[in-house]
């Protein structure tokens, strides 16, 4: 570990120069002292480009991988190498900043000060290091929390296509988990627009819990190279606060689809085979090489919630697939929930997590669980029915399941903090026994009589009761009225 920038790091260099380029691939021929993969090439004529050796072609040529644009670099020019891979800033000095793929600062604010410097190339925990202890990880979403509980140190999947609200969703638990979280949060945008980062920027300045973050970024704009690489520097950063300082760290990944996606372009670049469907042929061991390293250990945890976009809504796609392999909860979002204006629009059927174990959660939260998931799960049968016949020629005990049921989708709503100036409505966290209390309070029947749009985006189910008493109260005074 270096305190000075790699790239001013004082070692030997050696000389090559470029034979071939291919858009964002460059071939070097290197006379001696081939460098080996990972290894970071510049060149002396432009100092703004900066590639990373993917693999040795033979004894003295290698293709690399810009991590920059390409712009102005021209066959025989000279490259250099001093044998030191692509490395990320560590150290209690990144909190409150925001960089780049190569630790510059990209939010305005001078370099920091007493950064350390470490290799983004870094093996997981072995399992004799690994805590196996499983432990709930509370989010303020009570959809989330009675559903999908997330494990602490564990990996949780936001599946969606576009626009459904998995961004939105990911901003909402930062701002939850912030305040309740006691240790470091990093938020790693990976191929993301620059816009929702600037936008996150600010509303954790003004929430006052910049202190605590740190953010890296590799814009939609920026070579598949530095998209690629982002996530492995995020990981570096947040290793660091987990196994030297020795505190739990919150990982938040948006998105992890434009990861598997900027491998894929680098993958045909290379001239690499692609399989099904155009990705590359390495996917599984790209994704696995970044998801094993967000690991347990007896020191710390990294809790990552990753955002996942879901091409075309195929959840057969392969990027999906390989995903879900990973994680320890995955929360779908659905395109048909987000159009009747149930937000967050979170499929309870399709989702789930391994922490949704009575062992775990309790009895008492897996038994409400359960009957909240088969009254949804009813409803969603009868639909059909219902849409060809009407509710009329359904049986009284079959209506009654279709009244609860439309009730607890109504309660699982939630008005966030991140929507207010959209909505108009203040933003609601309510912890998991107050979720718990209010779909057991629906699915006893207390609120059959209750009119829907009572518990529709409201918080705790005493908050839908006074609702319920103030549309009473009004429909009185319009009789007395007549």
């Amino acid at each position: 570990m270096d305190n000075k920038h790699p790239s001013t790091a004082s070692e030997a260099t050696f000389q090559g120069h470029v034979v071939a380029i291919r858009g964002s691939v460059v071939d070097v021929f290197f006379p001696e002292h081939l460098p080996e993969i990972h290894t970071l090439l510049h060149c002396p004529d432009l100092e703004n480009i900066i590639l990373e050796v993917a693999s040795q072609l033979d004894a003295s040529h290698v293709r690399a991988m810009a991590l920059t644009p390409t712009q102005g670099l021209a066959r025989q020019m000279v490259v250099t190498h001093n044998g030191t891979p692509l490395q990320a800033p560590v150290g209690h000095a990144i909190l409150s900043r925001m960089f780049d793929v190569f630790g510059n600062p990209i939010d305005r604010k001078p370099p920091a000060e007493n950064l350390q410097w470490r290799s983004v190339h870094q093996p997981s925990p072995p399992l004799s290091q690994r805590s196996t202890e499983p432990e709930v990880f509370e989010t303020g979403i009570k959809v989330i929390d009675v559903l999908t509980p997330l494990e602490r140190g564990g990996k949780t999947g936001l599946f969606g296509g576009a626009g459904v609200g998995k961004t939105v969703l990911l901003t909402e638990m930062i701002h939850n988990m912030v305040h309740q979280h006691e240790g470091v949060s990093l938020f790693c945008g990976i191929g993301e627009r620059c816009r929702e980062g600037e936008e996150l920027y600010r509303d954790m300045q003004q929430a006052g819990v910049l202190d605590n973050m740190a953010m890296i970024f590799g814009q939609m704009n920026e070579p598949p190279g530095s998209r690629f690489r982002v996530g492995h520097a995020a990981l570096t950063m947040a290793e660091y606060f987990r196994d030297d300082e020795h505190r739990d760290v919150l990982l938040l990944i948006d998105n992890i689809f434009r990861f598997i996606q900027a491998g894929s372009e680098i993958s045909g670049l290379m001239g690499q085979m692609p399989s099904r469907l155009g990705y590359q042929p390495t996917l599984s061991t790209e994704l696995s090489q970044l998801q094993e390293r967000i690991a347990n250990t007896e020191t710390g945890a990294i809790t990552s919630i990753q955002a996942v976009y879901v091409p075309a809504d195929d959840f057969t796609d392969p990027a999906a697939v390989h995903t879900f392999s990973h994680l320890s909860a995955s929360v779908v979002l659905s395109r048909k929930r987000a159009s009747e204006g149930l937000y967050p629009a979170i499929d309870p059927l399709q989702s789930n997590s391994k922490m949704a174990n009575p062992s775990i959660v309790g009895r008492h939260h897996d038994a409400i669980a359960r009957q909240v998931r088969q009254t949804l799960a009813q409803y969603e049968e009868m639909k059909d029915i219902i849409a060809m016949l009407g509710l009329e020629q359904l049986s009284q005990k079959d209506r009654a399941i279709v009244s609860k049921a439309r009730r607890l989708e109504r309660f699982l709503t939630q008005p966030f903090f991140t929507t207010e100036q959209f909505s108009g409505m203040s933003g609601k966290l309510v912890n998991r026994e107050q979720a718990l209390e209010g779909c057991q309070q629906i699915l006893a029947g207390e609120f059959d009589d209750c009119p829907e749009q009572a518990l529709y985006m409201v918080g705790t189910i005493e908050e839908a009761r006074e609702k319920w008493q103030t549309i009473q109260d009004k429909q009185q005074g319009g009789d007395d009225e007549t």
